[in-house]
């Protein structure tokens, strides 16, 4: 059976035409790290890769501090040998680096940039990055030399294209008066709303490209999360400490999964698929990363941008009727 295309939209003013859905690595990159999710065999990682290339996914999101350089790895695996005319897009990201115990540690000092850059390159096996994220403003004092180290990369030709993740506009300005911010990558989910207030309606009059992360809430919203299996997770799965996954706050989360449900139920698809079609159906938005981690979790979710929710459906989905 001929393969059906992925609808694609281009990520702000880069010239990139990405799909809409793209594959989140920060799972693949395993546990034993203070954000890391726990146990996670590369093999699953890179089938699963493999099976969102297939189905036509064009773009792989990453970063340096998943795992400590154990995502960048696998992605470098998975791609490795692939003719050019066949290889996704690679984003990845710099600014959190490894300290004591594995912990976070973060740093945009342009020396620690530069290093960083160069040994995300040799982990993935490119000579350029396609688009390269500041992982977080922190120290927000220090944003100006990293934004100003990221635009040397690109003068260099090291990295394709420039962007921020988990920034403010104030800081987006800033930012603006060094070199263009081509992108930016927010939160974004259906209980992590913060983003609508200033940052996507800023990011849609300066036509700056936006890739939102989590919009199935780190798998709260996917459909299989329970208490039981929240209980279940592993130590070094961030999650579990997470107050999103606890009560007060968890009865309602799972109430909302309940009514994704019924949504999911109309369209014969599941309520992870509905949670990232409705964060699509923001015109801001560009894509959505979605994270995956073996591939029978594929499927279900990369068609999730041709998924059209009317009025009525957004309507149970919050709650409204």
């Amino acid at each position: 059976m001929e393969k059906t295309p992925l609808g694609t939209t281009l990520l702000g003013k880069t010239g990139l035409d990405i799909t809409r859905v793209g594959f989140g690595a920060w799972a693949i990159g395993g546990g034993g790290w203070e954000m890391g999710w726990g146990p996670q065999a590369d093999d699953d990682s890179i089938a699963a890769i493999h099976r969102a290339l297939d189905l036509g996914v064009n773009w792989i999101d990453t970063a340096a501090a998943y795992g400590f350089g154990r995502s960048e790895q696998v992605v470098g695996h998975a791609l490795a040998g692939l003719p050019d005319d066949q290889r996704p897009y690679v984003f990845t990201k710099a600014s959190l680096v490894e300290g004591p115990g594995r912990t976070i540690e973060h740093s945009l000092k342009r020396d620690s940039i530069l290093h960083e850059a160069e040994a995300s390159l040799r982990r993935l096996g490119l000579d350029a990055i396609d688009l390269y994220q500041i992982h977080r403003p922190i120290p927000d004092e220090d944003i100006e030399e990293g934004w100003t180290a990221f635009a040397e990369l690109q003068d260099q030709g090291l990295v394709r294209h420039i962007g921020v993740s988990n920034f403010s506009v104030e800081q987006l300005r800033r930012a603006q008066q060094i070199a263009p911010v081509e992108t930016v990558q927010p939160q974004y989910s259906l209980i992590d709303r913060d983003a609508e207030a200033e940052l996507l309606p800023f990011a849609e009059r300066e036509v700056i490209g936006v890739i939102v992360y989590s919009p199935m809430a780190s798998g709260l919203l996917a459909g299989a999360m329970t208490r039981a299996r929240i209980a279940q997770l592993p130590d070094d799965d961030w999650r579990r400490h997470d107050p999103r996954f606890q009560e007060p706050r968890l009865s309602h989360h799972l109430a909302l999964v309940e009514r994704l449900r019924t949504v999911a139920d109309r369209h014969s698809t599941t309520p992870g698929a509905v949670a990232i079609a409705w964060a699509l159906h923001d015109p801001a938005i560009d894509g959505a990363i979605v994270g995956f981690r073996r591939p029978d979790q594929v499927d279900p979710l990369v068609r999730a941008a041709d998924l059209r929710l009317d009025a009525s459906d957004i309507a149970t989905i919050e709650g409204k009727n």
